[in-house]
């Protein structure tokens, strides 16, 4: 019973995971402040808090620490469901769908102490746009069968790919934790700080300095060496993300 109710869970997340994400693959979703001459301000900040939340570091993990010997490796998929109606958006773009599909690969590593770092890349297909971004994490409650755990986090992401837009975030959380068996639940809220300037001489815009909450509830799923994670945040867009680990 329990290796059916496993079975069981991974598909319906990943055929939900797939039902977001499917109507997006085919999308052209390059991006290119070049095509219009008519990006207002007041779009250009919209377009930078859509952007910079679907491009901003994503937990993925329960606040207990890896340990110092532990480490993640893996991929993972989001989708970001941006207000694909906006005229910011078939301004600068071919025309997009309803989501923008990130795909990126994770590697996340312990550290003593409490500690755990970690590194992403992304790139959105058939596109221009591609991130990379890194945390420090600290478990200063590691948890253990009576406690959950509790961690903050700093973070860091930038926008590679589109030469005409600079766009960078910070990020700060707090999340909690506590594992059931081979089930790790946890949640958490945080800040990100998202700042962007465009280099398209005609659209003389200011540089946007922007502060987002963000809150998130993810589950962890531990099977042997492979362990997948799933996991929604909430903000001005929500974001849903699935990922696939290889960790000891």
């Amino acid at each position: 019973m329990p290796n059916l109710f496993r079975t069981m869970l991974w598909m319906i997340v990943g055929l939900s995971l797939w039902a977001h994400i499917a109507p997006a693959l085919a999308a052209d979703f390059d991006i290119d402040l070049t095509r219009t001459t008519t990006l207002t301000q007041g779009e250009f900040k919209d377009l930078s808090e859509e952007a910079g939340l679907a491009l901003s570091y994503l937990p993925l993990s329960p606040a207990e620490p890896l340990g110092i010997l532990g480490i993640d490796i893996g991929a993972e998929v989001t989708a970001a469901n941006i207000r694909e109606d906006r005229s910011y958006w078939t301004k600068i773009t071919e025309g997009p769908s309803s989501q923008m599909i990130l795909p990126k690969l994770h590697i996340q590593k312990g550290l003593p102490f409490g500690f755990d770092i970690g590194a992403v890349y992304g790139k959105v297909p058939q596109s221009n746009v591609s991130m990379v971004g890194g945390e420090l994490k600290w478990a200063f409650i590691s948890g253990n069968a009576v406690l959950p755990a509790v961690a903050i986090r700093g973070s860091y992401t930038r926008l590679l790919g589109v030469d005409n837009l600079d766009l960078q975030t910070t990020g700060a959380d707090l999340s909690i934790s506590k594992g059931l068996a081979f089930v790790t639940p946890y949640a958490g809220i945080g800040q990100v700080w998202i700042k962007t300037k465009e280099k398209v001489t005609n659209l003389n815009l200011k540089e946007e300095s922007l502060s987002l909450t963000k809150g998130f509830i993810g589950v962890k799923i531990s099977l042997l060496i492979i362990n997948f994670v799933a996991e929604v945040d909430f903000s001005k867009i929500p974001l849903y993300t699935g990922r696939i680990n290889i960790g000891f």
